[in-house]
């Protein structure tokens, strides 16, 4: 992440820190849940030691757009929650027309604070290659003891909630997969589901 030596303060890589922590400290009540938070920031990364073809453009940018979706859930519903989560991402790649794969990723993959992740790629036609565009995690209770969110039980006591959060999507990647997983000899061809915020169906070629 970037650091603002002058004033100190941090860019955030991600919405997910700060979604959560409007909840820190907090005791809830299980009639409460699930709280289902989102976020549509600016992010910010330094991509430390990335160079080369591979990477340029929108392949990975220092500052993107991104869609946080965010669920505080009890324990007990947390991976139902986590499969839902999964689903709404996969619908909106549904919705857009690319062709997406779903990863579920093995332990050394996953960072530190998940008990589960899952990983969407894009296929990118002119890389030929698969780029990640989301990735969808359970943390359980890694956060929620951070930052002591908790909820009270029927008979009184207070347990750590679960905190799940996914990105959907990062917009620079969507992007480069819709303009080259659409051409036509015509043009490119806007996906019907979003026709209706373009106002056209397609982006003519040049002659």
């Amino acid at each position: 992440m970037y650091h603002c030596e002058k004033d100190d303060f941090y860019l955030i890589p991600t919405a997910e820190v700060p979604l959560t922590n409007l909840y820190r400290d907090t005791i809830l009540k299980k009639t409460d849940f699930p709280v289902k938070l989102t976020g549509y920031t600016p992010c910010f990364r330094r991509e430390a030691g990335s160079y080369g073809s591979d990477v340029k453009g929108l392949n990975r940018l220092h500052q993107f757009d991104k869609i946080e979706i965010v669920t505080l859930e009890l324990p007990e519903r947390s991976y139902d929650t986590l499969m839902h989560m999964v689903s709404h991402v996969e619908k909106i790649l549904v919705k857009l027309e690319l062709p997406y794969r779903i990863l579920r990723l093995c332990g050394g993959d996953m960072s530190f604070n998940s008990a589960l992740t899952f990983d969407f790629e894009t296929w990118s036609a002119a890389q030929g290659r698969w780029l990640e565009v989301s990735s969808v995690s359970n943390f359980e209770t890694f956060q929620a003891n951070r930052m002591k969110l908790r909820y009270r039980e029927d008979d009184g006591k207070t347990r750590l909630a679960h905190t799940l959060n996914g990105s959907a999507l990062a917009l620079a990647r969507i992007v480069a997969t819709l303009l080259e997983n659409h051409q036509t000899p015509d043009g490119i061809r806007i996906p019907a589901a979003l026709q209706p915020y373009t106002g056209f169906q397609m982006i003519q070629m040049m002659k």
